[in-house]
Order: structure tokens, then sequence, then C-alpha cells
């Protein structure tokens, strides 16, 4: 039950953390290694100063978890490894990569005898409690070596985990898992930006939000994480209108205009983070311009 885990951003740790206490013994390796402080204490996790170590301190067939930022810097690590493990090892990359890339990844390991397996991860900043739900890539038997630590990190043994399929399988899944995300996510707030626009109601949003959470038809995380911010009550003024978007909701979109299937509402979600990041003001000055042109409006 030992593993190795490259990257030790928030889920990382939490991952980290989760395989040790389930009893697995961690390896771990962060290029900053500032991210150790908060796993020094913890009981079976090892952290160590290079990669060389790292690879050395693992038994043959050895099994690394890669939680990094997906592309460049991912692409570097695994570079990097290639002189230092072996055939029979096998390399999961647990960051949000673009399935084809894993699909490429896959293959070129695979020729060297290193087994891959893509893994997409959700769970965030909640699953070291809750468990980390994990859509898995990669031929039969690389799944089967990587399932003890799986049934770990997984919210149980058998649920919350599942081989989706062939090399780059795990990511496609959780890049559309994610542009769900967004569709959902913007119709909760689109919907409590409507009644909250009705004044004259003096609907009390967070015990609205609340109800809705027992019995209705949208009940979901989504919704109970909207009803805890809303109870907070925290002024929406104080907020920046700012919403970061991620590459699954950009892939997402592509995917759906490269197979010719309509995703309006993901993409319109995906627009929408856009806008709120300023890449709509060119279009409203031009538009406040041309209003005024043939209207005569003030601008």
């Amino acid at each position: 039950m030992d593993i190795g885990i490259i990257g030790l951003g928030r889920m990382g740790a939490d991952m980290a953390r989760r395989l040790a206490r389930g009893g697995a013994h961690v390896i771990a390796w962060d290029r900053d290694h500032a991210a150790y402080a908060g796993l020094r204490d913890e009981a079976r996790i090892e952290c160590v100063d290079t990669l060389a170590t790292l690879a050395t301190r693992l038994a043959d067939e050895r099994v690394i978890l890669l939680m990094l930022p997906a592309g460049e810097t991912t692409q570097s690590v695994i570079d990097a490894l290639l002189s230092l493990i072996s055939a029979g090892d096998t390399l999961v990359d647990g960051g949000n990569a673009y399935y084809k890339d894993s699909m490429r990844r896959a293959l070129e390991l695979s020729q060297l005898g290193v087994r891959f397996v893509d893994a997409g991860v959700s769970g965030g900043v909640h699953g070291l409690a809750q468990g980390f739900c994990l859509m898995l890539g990669g031929t039969p038997h690389a799944i089967e070596i990587f399932e003890p630590f799986a049934k770990i990190l997984a919210p149980g043994s058998d649920t919350g985990w599942l081989h989706c399929g062939g090399s780059g399988a795990g990511h496609f899944a959780k890049m559309i898992h994610n542009g769900i995300e967004y569709g959902m996510m913007q119709a909760l707030a689109e919907g409590f930006a409507l009644l909250d626009a009705r004044k004259e109601f003096d609907l009390d949003l967070a015990r609205l939000a609340e109800t809705w959470r027992h019995g209705s038809v949208v009940r979901s995380w989504l919704l109970d994480l909207s009803a805890e911010i809303l109870a907070q009550g925290v002024a929406p003024e104080r907020i920046a209108p700012v919403v970061a978007d991620s590459g699954e909701g950009r892939w997402t979109a592509l995917e759906s205009i490269e197979q010719g299937v309509p995703a309006p509402v993901i993409t319109m979600a995906l627009m929408a983070r856009f806008s709120s990041q300023g890449r709509s003001d060119y279009t409203r000055r031009l538009l406040a311009q041309l209003h005024a042109k043939f209207g005569g409006h003030p601008v």
C-alpha cells in the first residue's frame, strides 16, 4: 500500500491525508516545500526533497499519483519521471487534463511498459471528510493496480468511483461533469437573482433555499451550498462579480461543436463567466456608441 503523490495543493494534500488515514503509506513531493508544513505531523506521510528520492523510496511496480495543473506542468513532471521509473510502474494523472492529451500520454507510456490511469477527481475542499468522486480511464490491469487506493479515496469502497473505459475516458467524463456543473451553478444563480429582484414580496431567500433542500426536485449539493451562502447574509455588493473559468468548460463547449451535439446551457454558462471577467466590456462600449449614433442616446 505504498503510493507516491506529486503535487500537494489543496486537493493533493487532502488526498495524501485521506490515503494515509486509510492505511496507505504515502511518499509525497512538491516543488514548493512550503506545502509540506501541514503534512509533517501526519502519520504514514513522508515528504521528500526530490523526485528521485520519491522514486527510490517506492517499491517495484510503483504507483505514483500526479495532482498537478493540466498542460505543461504535468508534462514536464512526467518527462522528468521517465528517467526514474521503469516498466511495470503506474502513473495516475489526477489533474484535470484534456482527455485527448491523456490518450496520447497513455499510448506513449505504454510503449515504455508504463501503465497510465487518467483520473477525473471531484470533491474539492470537502473531499478529505466526505471522499473524492473518481472517474477512471485506462486498461483493466492498470485500474486493478490503482483500485485499492481508489477505494480509500472514494466516499465508499463500492461507491463514488468508476472505471469509465479506456484511456482518456476518465478525463472525458470529468470534463463533461464540469460542463454540467457550470450550467447548474448558472441556473441557481440566475434563479435567486430573479427572486431577489422582486422586492415587494420581501422573500427570505435563505429560508426558501433551505425549504427547497427538502423534497424539492432541484435539491442538490449545489443547492445546499447556495442555502449556506444565503444564510451567512453577506451583502452581495461586497462580492466582486467575477467568476473564473477552468479549462474543462471550454473543452466541453468545443466538444459540443466537434460532435455536433447541442449544449446551449453549458455554452451560455461559459459565456456568462467570460462576461464576468470583463470580456464583454468592448462589446458593451461599442453597443453604447451605436445606440447613440442612430438614436441620439447619451453615452
